[in-house]
């Protein structure tokens, strides 16, 4: 997959490219051989075809040149006092790489075409100076030209990529952070690459997921809360022409939304785990309802039903939770003109409307607990729901919905008092039909989370913990 570079590089390196280097000097000096000067020259500024005739016939010779062997070190190793010549050496590289696709795999007779790259990488002494920027575009284009899947590509190379290509991501500076997310699209060509992408996700991940919050409005507070409740601070009123809330521009997010396109395709082993770190249902609904354009459209469907397809127990019950059947009816409403974003359309309605027939209200009651936010949805007021479910509920996978609810109550939740309420509420209904059962949620710390929520400010979570406390303290009574 091809992007076009991003402003800032493709500037930095065209300057580059004009400037005057004092060849032969460097070679008086020491810093470059006669050999290495001959090739170099051979394909620089060039036409492409002959750079690609020069390449092709010295692949061996254009190896050592740039990744060195066992007797002979790099170029950038060699000149390695010199930046303006590493600079040069690296767009130069980066230049060859994209007119002549065999290099990129010939580099890996050696051993380790990366050792005179990574330490590229390093922050230099002069931030100024963009030498680890460089270096990350021709990794890049060496990992992404080989679709190479090594471990010394994945164990060894990768991860280091991944670290400084996080750095970018984290910049404040949009620019940097483009580049960060089109390199990453670049590298995502393969399973195990996407893996160990996976595997470094607070690093990888994470500043991904904080842009995408930011173009949906939620970027500050409680996350999970402000989604839920639909508290936003951007809206399809305000204009996307340029940029969404937090000043996310469309390019970066599409950018963005490409990435977690490419890694939706590991779904099967990532999917449910992706959902519990970083509620992408719920966040990618709500980028539903605000996305500008049919591309970014496109991408965020296409994901929801990768991923929801390949976790069909598990995510469609959120994804119903979070309204996606609703925000997609209203955006049949408006014309698409993509042929592919209205099959993928139609495609995860019909998914969504088979689960939605065929639910009952208490697997609609576990969803909503296990995605971790609760609200006054009618199974939490209903007598018989409780009646026909409480038992069930304290039963159900080993009691791990008794757990989460303590989980939902350990927290403060600041700024959405009701889900206290709510689990209150909860609480004591399971008391009430269940009595007996009443030490299994003592031992998971719920009868003390109940009396401490009573000194609660909020005075609707002060009165559902003391409902739910007093059926306590009645069957406690009624058992001496």
């Amino acid at each position: 997959m091809s992007l076009d570079p991003p402003t800032y590089l493709a500037s930095l390196q065209n300057n580059i490219r004009q400037r005057p280097i004092p060849w032969d000097g460097a070679v008086r000096a020491g810093t470059l051989t006669d050999d290495q000067l001959a090739r170099i020259r051979a394909v620089d500024k060039v036409k492409r075809e002959v750079r690609q005739e020069k390449v092709e016939a010295d692949l061996d010779g254009y190896r050592v040149l740039f990744v060195g062997d066992e007797h002979t070190p790099s170029v950038l190793e060699s000149a390695g006092k010199r930046q303006d010549v590493v600079q040069y050496i690296l767009v130069l590289l980066r230049d060859l790489l994209g007119s002549v696709p065999a290099l990129a795999k010939a580099l890996y007779k050696n051993p380790d075409p990366y050792k005179p790259l990574l330490p590229l990488l390093a922050p230099p002494s002069n931030a100024d100076v963009p030498i680890p920027l460089l270096a990350s575009t021709v990794i890049t284009a060496i990992m992404s030209g080989s679709k190479d899947e090594s471990d010394t590509t994945v164990q060894k190379a990768l991860p280091v990529m991944l670290s400084y290509l996080s750095s970018l991501t984290k910049d404040s500076d949009p620019g940097l952070q483009d580049i960060g997310v089109q390199e990453y699209s670049n590298l995502l060509y393969g399973r195990a690459v996407r893996r160990q992408f996976w595997a470094q996700r607070s690093e990888t991940i994470a500043p991904l997921i904080d842009i995408l919050r930011s173009a949906a409005g939620v970027g500050n507070g409680d996350v999970a809360a402000n989604l839920w409740s639909g508290t936003s601070t951007t809206g399809r009123s305000t204009g996307f022409e340029g940029s969404l809330s937090g000043g996310v521009g469309l390019q970066l997010l599409y950018h963005v939304l490409l990435v977690m396109w490419q890694l939706s395709f590991e779904a099967e082993a990532i999917g449910d785990d992706l959902n519990d770190e970083f509620d992408i249902i719920l966040l990618y609904t709500q980028l539903l309802r605000l996305s500008p354009k049919e591309k970014t459209t496109r991408l965020l469907v296409s994901t929801l039903y990768n991923l929801l397809d390949a976790n069909r127990d598990t995510l469609l019950p959120t994804a119903v939770l979070a309204r996606l059947p609703v925000h997609l009816s209203n955006m049949s409403s408006r014309h698409l003109t993509d042929p592919d974003l209205q099959e993928d359309t139609q495609k995860l309605k019909e998914m969504l409307d088979e689960y939605t027939t065929t639910k009952t209200t208490f697997d609609e009651y576990v969803a909503e607990v296990r995605s971790g936010h609760l609200r006054w949805s009618p199974p939490h007021r209903s007598t018989v729901f409780w009646a026909e479910n409480a038992r069930r509920i304290l039963e159900h996978d080993n009691g791990d919905i008794p757990r989460r609810i303590a989980d939902i109550m350990a927290k403060p939740w600041e700024s959405d008092k009701a889900v206290l309420a709510i689990a209150c509420n909860d609480v004591g209904a399971l008391v009430k039909e269940v009595p007996e059962r009443r030490a299994q949620l003592e031992r998971l710390g719920l009868k003390t989370r109940v009396m401490e929520l009573m000194g609660e400010a909020d005075e609707s979570v002060r009165w559902e913990s003391l409902k739910a406390l007093g059926g306590w303290l009645k069957y406690s009574f009624d058992t001496k």
